[in-house]
């Protein structure tokens, strides 16, 4: 089927308006001639006169008056969408964004990250769900707006990102744990008894090749898949738990924390989107809020 050229969509919107060949010719820039062609092939595509003569002037024909109103309000939404976007209007806006987060994203930067959001669009309601895997297929179908986390291998390469702090490796204990007394060394902390934040039964990290490098191994009691379970465990047992400081600032409230006795390593935490929200301007000013959320906390606290 041979394609119809949308450009003639224009001119026939103009001939409508003018009902003259002279009158839409002077309105299109172009040479009486030239907007003859082209009305002629007009009446070719469309199987129809449109315009003919009545006396000296030109008159549509029922089929013309039919097309006026539908051709001029295409011309409209074309042109309205091949037009810049306009100005975001924030006040206006009314949206519901889904944000894929990392483990304890939520419980440290959500609160901060929703009164942002509510004091610039009351309109705007974020959607939080929990990251379970580096698959990028979500973002891909447009069932998740942004997602944060380490940028691995894994990640597709087509997606945009953008870092947004870097995070290091901490212990935490209770109040009143062995380790909040005396010096704590590589020994002592690997002898304790340890909560491994893993969704792999017996899997090791960095932290455990340290420790290899010095003959010694972390003492395992239990694993689970969450940083706020391995908190929430510790809080109220002798458990020894090893998480990012920056994702754990507001959880780890109330308890001990240490720096590590060992070398470990940092991470850098990114957020993540579709190249075809790259220019949303609202989907633009959600990163700009989560950007500015994530280095405020980071910078303002050790």
């Amino acid at each position: 089927m041979t394609k119809p050229d949308l450009n003639l969509l224009f001119t026939l919107n103009v001939l409508l308006a003018e009902g003259s060949v002279v009158g839409a010719a002077q309105r299109l820039g172009l040479s009486p001639s030239a907007m003859s062609r082209a009305l002629a092939r007009l009446r070719k595509t469309t199987g129809d006169p449109l315009l003919v003569r009545a006396g000296r002037a030109l008159v549509p024909t029922p089929r013309a008056l039919e097309l006026r109103e539908q051709v001029s309000q295409l011309v409209q939404d074309a042109t309205s969408v091949l037009r810049p976007a306009e100005k975001l209007d924030l006040a206006q806006l009314t949206r519901v964004f889904t944000l894929r987060t990392s483990d304890g994203f939520v419980e440290n930067f959500g609160a901060a990250l929703l009164t942002r959001i509510s004091q610039d669009a009351a309109g705007v309601q974020l959607r939080f769900m929990q990251k379970l895997n580096k698959d990028s297929l979500l973002l891909r179908d447009g069932s998740v707006d942004l997602e944060t986390g380490v940028v691995g291998s894994a990640a597709s390469p087509e997606l945009r990102t953008r870092a947004l702090f870097r995070d290091g490796f901490i212990g935490v204990v209770r109040a009143g744990h062995p380790l909040t007394e005396g010096e704590i060394t590589p020994g002592r902390y690997a002898a304790q008894r340890h909560i491994i934040i893993s969704r792999r039964q017996g899997h090791k990290g960095p932290m455990d090749d340290a420790l290899q490098l010095l003959g010694l191994e972390r003492n395992r009691v239990t694993y689970v898949d969450s940083i706020s379970t391995a908190l929430a465990l510790v809080k109220d047992s002798d458990l020894v738990a090893t998480v990012p400081a920056q994702h754990t600032l507001n959880l780890r409230r109330g308890m001990f924390s240490f720096p590590l006795p060992i070398t470990s390593p940092s991470i850098t935490i990114s957020m993540l989107w579709h190249p075809r929200m790259d220019a949303d301007p609202a989907h633009r000013w959600l990163r700009q809020c989560v950007l500015d959320v994530c280095r405020n906390d980071s910078q303002g606290n050790p």
